[in-house]
C-alpha cells in the first residue's frame, strides 16, 4: 500500500446519508474522509454505483476517497461496486469507520480482520469476498448506562466530545497519510499506541 504510482487505492468512510445523521456518532467514517479529502485539496465531485467519491492524489499515489450512501449496513454493495469499476484488489482498500469497542479517540490500525460485529465492515466482506483489507477503528467508546447500542450510534456529539473528535480526526489525517507513504505496519507502530488520556496512573 506505500506509495508510488501503482493502481489506485481506494479509501472509503463508513458513515449514513442525509442530514439527519450528519453529526451521528456513526458518521466518524464520513468525518474522517472529509479532513483528509480537505487536507488533500480534494473534493467529492464524482458520483459511482451509490458512492460520493473525490478522486486525486495523495504522497504520490492514485487515490479514490468513497463514502457510501447505501447506509452503514449496506456498504458492501456501494464498495464492491467501485472496487470492481475502478479494478482496485482488496489489498489497496483502507476503510475508516466507528467503533464501540474503543474508548472515544483511540485510533487502532488493523491490516485485516473480522468484522468486530460491526454491521457495515461485514457488508463489505460479504460483497468483496475476503476479510483482507486493511481499516482503522475509531473509537467512540460505549453507550452509558441501559442505552441499546443502536441509539448510541446515532446520536450527535456533544459539544465537549465534538472537540475531542476534531482533534482525533486530525491525527486519522496522517494516519492515513502515513498508511499511503509508507504502508500498514509503520502506521500501526506510530498510532496503535495508546492515547494519553487513556493511560493509567503509576501505582505510588
Amino acid at each position: 500500500m506505500e506509495g508510488g504510482d501503482q493502481g489506485h487505492l481506494l479509501i472509503v468512510g463508513l458513515g449514513n446519508p442525509g442530514r439527519k445523521h450528519a453529526n451521528n456518532r456513526h458518521n466518524v467514517g464520513f468525518h474522517c474522509l472529509d479532513r483528509v479529502a480537505q487536507e488533500h485539496g480534494l473534493a467529492f465531485e464524482e458520483k459511482q454505483d451509490k458512492s460520493d467519491l473525490a478522486l486525486g492524489r495523495i504522497g504520490g499515489r492514485r487515490v479514490i476517497l468513497a463514502k457510501p450512501q447505501t447506509f452503514v449496513n449496506d456498504s458492501g454493495r456501494a464498495v464492491g461496486a467501485v472496487a470492481r469499476f475502478y479494478k482496485v484488489e482488496p489489498q489497496d482498500v483502507l476503510v475508516i469507520y466507528d467503533d464501540l469497542d474503543l474508548p472515544q479517540g483511540t485510533i487502532r490500525v488493523r491490516p485485516k480482520g473480522g468484522s468486530g460485529g460491526h454491521n457495515g465492515i461485514r457488508s463489505i466482506i460479504d460483497h468483496m469476498g475476503t476479510s483482507d483489507f486493511a481499516r482503522i477503528r475509531v473509537g467512540i467508546g460505549r453507550p452509558p448506562g441501559q442505552m441499546e447500542p443502536k441509539s448510541y450510534v446515532l446520536q450527535d456529539w456533544s459539544p465537549a466530545e465534538q472537540e475531542v473528535m476534531n482533534e482525533v480526526y486530525e491525527r486519522v489525517v496522517a494516519t492515513v497519510d502515513m498508511v499511503i507513504e509508507q504502508g500498514v505496519a509503520a502506521a500501526m507502530n506510530q498510532f496503535n499506541a495508546r492515547p494519553q488520556a487513556e493511560e493509567a496512573p503509576l501505582s505510588p
